[in-house]
């Protein structure tokens, strides 16, 4: 698949170098010819250098020929510009990201489909959305539904309350039918995990469900859902301010911005909040703000530091749900390794959006998300596929991947070694990072 990324920032130079261990053929372009040799000299990868927004440079680039053409440059103008000149120029597909929710209304849908942007990337939506879905299952560290929520998976981070810390995996299976642990975050490592692995405390576990067994799986954890009803927010920008608009009415929100300028705007783009203008890295204001009252609260400032300080500092106050973007994606690692609970990257949410973009012309596969230093994929399985002709323990499958679940005839099921794969399956695969395109074949 060819693919053709305008713009070398944080978001486009990740994407690059994700899509590069995919065997996927990439082409990156920016003015900035530094990073690009940078990237050049250490991936599997071309680079170009010139601006997106150029007939010639996009010419160069064969995106003429390209299956997905995505433009992540810091300049949202730019990206639409840049995508539909590729339209013009004839690229199948293309992507823009965005910082406008206006433009993802879908009455303007129309609009951008007749200049040429196929779809669009809003990093601060995507964030605001994985927020109220931390607010709403408290107990996990992420969560996601597949197929309307046939399939979910969870991240927990266990603590030594949790049953099956130091217990094998193949021990675990005895008691436990009803989870698959798919991947293990351990410091900065991710296992696929098999039999004879064991669960410490302190790990992240990636666990595969159904809906049913949910409360099952948190008791197992031995965590608690909690009811949020107070919320304290730091930082009054995009993210905050998309959040307010999507949980209007569900929950008391206080924001404490220290920018009078950005606080005179909130009421506005906030209605139903509290606004505060105050530095809330002052803990006699968060004290009279009333911290120690709060149910919930999220760090959003432009400084990845100052975001997971604060969250910590809020855990001390007694409040149990806390949420910070973390935005340096060399921090992350860290971060998860501290009592801060949920941790929001816009650059890997986005990557994980236009992830679902890549082979949607190949109605084999479907990406659908990238955590922990692994991928998840769907596949659909074909008739006479080699991973129908037994059953999985009898595979000999790689180490680097499980089979955590699948569809069929619209139902979700967890998928064990006695599990036989049929054609018209659809299959959730977890597999590290750069495994998926070796994968593959065993699907066709």
């Amino acid at each position: 698949m060819k693919i053709v990324i305008g713009g070398a920032g944080e978001v486009g130079s990740h994407l690059a170098k994700l899509l590069s261990k995919e065997a996927q053929d990439i082409i990156l372009i920016d003015t900035d010819a530094q990073k690009l040799a940078l990237l050049d000299a250490n991936y599997n990868l071309m680079t170009m250098v010139g601006a997106p927004t150029s007939f010639e440079t996009l010419r160069e680039s064969g995106v003429a020929k390209c299956d997905l053409f995505i433009a992540v440059t810091p300049y949202e103008t730019d990206n639409v510009t840049a995508c539909a000149i590729a339209k013009a120029l004839g690229a199948q597909k293309t992507v823009a990201r965005i910082d406008n929710y206006e433009y993802m209304r879908s009455r303007n849908r129309e609009f951008f489909e007749k200049i040429g942007v196929n779809d669009t990337i809003y990093p601060e939506y995507l964030a605001a959305l994985e927020i109220r879905m931390a607010l709403r299952h408290t107990w996990v560290r992420n969560w996601f539904e597949l197929h309307d929520g046939q399939l979910i998976v969870v991240g927990i981070k266990l603590r030594q309350n949790a049953s099956i810390v130091n217990m094998k995996l193949r021990d675990i299976t005895f008691t436990h039918h009803n989870f698959h642990i798919c991947a293990i975050k351990r410091h900065n490592r991710t296992i696929i995990p098999g039999g004879f692995d064991e669960i410490h405390e302190g790990d992240i576990i990636y666990v595969m469900t159904t809906r049913q067994h949910l409360d099952e799986l948190r008791e197992m954890c031995g965590k608690k859902q909690t009811r949020i009803r107070n919320i304290m927010i730091m930082g009054g920008g995009k993210i905050a301010a998309r959040l307010s608009n999507l949980v209007q009415g569900e929950y008391n929100i206080k924001i404490l911005e220290r920018d009078p300028e950005i606080c005179r705007r909130l009421p506005e783009r906030c209605p139903g909040c509290e606004i505060i203008c105050a530095d809330a890295r002052d803990n006699d204001i968060l004290l009279e703000e009333g911290i120690e009252d709060m149910d919930a609260f999220i760090a959003l400032t432009e400084s990845s530091e100052t975001n997971i300080l604060a969250c910590l500092t809020a855990k001390e106050f007694g409040v149990s749900k806390t949420i910070a973007e973390v935005e340096n994606i060399q921090f992350i690692s860290e971060a998860e390794g501290l009592n801060i609970g949920t941790i929001i990257n816009k650059k890997l949410l986005a990557s994980s959006k236009i992830f679902q973009h890549l082979l949607d012309s190949d109605t084999q596969s479907n990406k659908c998300m990238s955590l922990a230093g692994a991928e998840v994929a769907e596949f659909d399985v074909r008739e006479g596929a080699k991973i129908t002709r037994g059953l999985i323990k009898d595979m000999k499958l790689s180490r680097d991947m499980t089979l955590a679940g699948l569809i069929r005839n619209g139902k979700g099921m967890l998928v064990s070694g006695n599990t036989r794969i049929d054609a018209g399956d659809s299959v959730v695969v977890f597999a590290l990072s750069g495994t998926l395109h070796r994968i593959e074949k065993l699907f066709i």
